[in-house]
């Protein structure tokens, strides 16, 4: 049986909810191994704490949820929600991650090995997102602030009603959603897609590959002409 002292956590034995409640205590430190997720839900969401989280196997849902400084590596795949609210910190999936990765993020870095599904970044409000395959429909629906980087394609709808984010894609791109259109890849933008491309494990990416996207501005202030947009 685990203790809340011990830094290695088995789900197959410990109720998650004892796990949550020793990574959040004041004093937990070092690097932590979660084993056996088998699926579930919330596995090390609200860590605020400078440590170093590995969890072997597959989670469900907001795994990493809410993330403050706390380095997390899911080796496996992750349900909805990943790192969903993160505001500082790393989480790197090694597998897939399904809908609405990183939404409403604030800041940090999310990295999904694999391929991420529908609505990925969805309100991203400073986060830095990185695929390393594709990204389903409607990903950084409404996006705010941050970076996303799609190593493959992307599906309809990119960057529907998009802010002020940045969106990189190496691959095709199915449609773009309203106000969203291609940009110039200037120097400073090569520049910072090449530091976010080797933060993430992709240092060998050309970034001239990429094409930028980010927000045509027509939809900031109401025009009657645009109402079919909103």
């Amino acid at each position: 049986m685990d203790t809340l002292n011990s830094n290695t956590f088995d789900l197959a034995t410990t109720p998650l909810r004892e796990v949550n409640a020793a990574l959040h205590n004041d004093d937990v430190c070092g690097e932590i191994v979660i084993d056996h997720p088998s699926g579930a839900h919330s596995v090390a969401a609200g860590v605020n704490a400078p440590v170093k989280i590995t969890v072997n196997g597959h989670v469900g849902y907001y795994a990493a949820g809410m993330n403050q400084q706390a380095e997390i590596t899911i080796n496996g795949n992750a349900g909805t929600g990943v790192a969903e609210n993160m505001m500082s910190g790393t989480v790197v999936v090694k597998g897939n991650a399904s809908q609405s990765a990183g939404a409403t993020a604030h800041g940090g870095l999310l990295v999904v090995e694999g391929d991420a599904a529908a609505r990925c970044g969805i309100s991203m409000k400073g986060v830095d997102i990185v695929v390393g395959g594709n990204v389903g429909h409607n990903s950084a629906f409404m996006a705010q602030a941050g970076r996303m980087v799609v190593r493959g394609d992307a599906g309809d709808g990119l960057g529907d009603s998009i802010y002020e984010t940045r969106i990189y894609v190496r691959g095709e791109v199915g449609s773009l959603g309203a106000d969203c259109v291609a940009k110039p890849m200037r120097a400073e933008h090569l520049d910072e897609l090449a530091g976010l491309l080797k933060a993430a494990g992709f240092k060998d990416d050309d970034p001239k590959d990429y094409t930028r996207y980010g927000s045509a501005r027509e939809l900031y202030h109401f025009h009657a002409d645009n109402t079919s947009a909103y």
